[in-house]
């Protein structure tokens, strides 16, 4: 006489799977990218061509970052602490340096006449294997040095910080530093191979 074997009750498996599926989704923690908030320029028209744009070299700022994450700025090492200061002085060009970039007056409606560096450039250029972290902490010094510098003119024209002024104030401020960083395709600089 054969025996029949009892069959496991399984209706409330997929409860079960269900409240763990719940139970790990709100217990896990996700792993949220750093990356930069950059607004695009719109793209040409089908019917328009680029237009080659001449700079002359005391307009551009270049920043390069080699494999090992080192800073090479204009030419000579620096460290990623200097570069927003570095950035701003060449920005501003205060004292109008004739290796800096040149400045130009325009009037502005809230600011008046302004004798700022209208075409300067910042080229930020970086090796194949530049860890992620060094790129994001360069761009975050440059960006910071814009910052300050619109901070600082805000103060000195309206008594109030950027965030605080009015949409056309915030507009002219904007034009005088216009935040201008230029990236390079990533190339072999050197390093470890």
């Amino acid at each position: 006489m054969s025996r029949k074997l009892n069959e496991i009750n399984s209706s409330s498996m997929a409860d079960i799977s269900f409240l763990l599926l719940i139970f790990f989704l709100v217990t896990t923690s996700m792993n949220v990218s750093t990356g930069l908030m950059r607004r695009l320029p719109p793209p040409l028209p089908p019917d328009q061509k680029p237009q080659d744009v001449d700079i002359k070299k005391r307009n551009i700022f270049v920043v390069k970052i080699n494999s090992l994450n080192q800073l090479l700025v204009q030419g000579e090492e620096m460290n990623i602490h200097d570069l927003k200061a570095k950035a701003k002085e060449f920005v501003k060009n205060e004292a109008n340096d004739a290796n800096l970039p040149e400045k130009f007056a325009e009037e502005f409606p809230t600011l008046g006449v302004v004798e700022y560096t209208r075409d300067h450039v910042i080229s930020v250029q970086n090796d194949v294997d530049t860890q992620y972290q060094a790129y994001i902490d360069v761009q975050n010094e440059l960006v910071a040095a814009y910052n300050e510098l619109r901070n600082e003119l805000s103060s000195l024209k309206f008594g109030k910080k950027f965030d605080d002024l009015d949409e056309k104030q915030q507009k002219d401020v904007q034009t005088v530093y216009s935040q201008k960083i230029s990236e390079a395709e990533p190339k072999n600089y050197g390093g470890t191979d």
